[in-house]
């Protein structure tokens, strides 16, 4: 059994900062790939930032360039999201990826969802 467990969202006024985490436990093999997707109300879910755990190769949604830093700790299982220049619409609920290996074939795991709301 695989867990994933966010912390770090809340209320933040626009342009402040938030810092993500996400930590896997469980009988866990390897871990691929680890990331960031969000989704506002209305809208579908959507990726907003991946890196491997692997040479730490990075993607970013262009709505967050520049702002978010997505880095990870291969040893804690934790990916972190550090979230600046926060806008209104980066509103959303944000939910952790993973990519990895247990007894099974490598699966895609999600957390339970960490809600993020930016004033104006």
């Amino acid at each position: 059994q695989v867990q994933l467990v966010e912390s770090g969202g809340g209320l933040v006024q626009a342009g402040g900062s938030l810092r993500l985490s996400c930590a896997a436990s469980g009988s866990i093999f390897s871990i691929n790939v680890m990331g960031w997707y969000r989704q506002a109300p209305g809208k579908q879910r959507e990726l907003v930032a991946l890196i491997t755990t692997s040479g730490g190769s990075t993607r970013y949604a262009d709505s967050v360039k520049g702002r978010f830093t997505i880095s990870r700790d291969n040893a804690k299982n934790t990916v972190y999201l550090q979230m600046n220049s926060l806008k209104p619409e980066d509103t959303a609920v944000y939910y952790c990826y993973m990519h990895l290996s247990t007894v099974r074939p490598p699966y895609e795991y999600w957390g339970q969802g960490t809600q993020v709301t930016v004033s104006s």
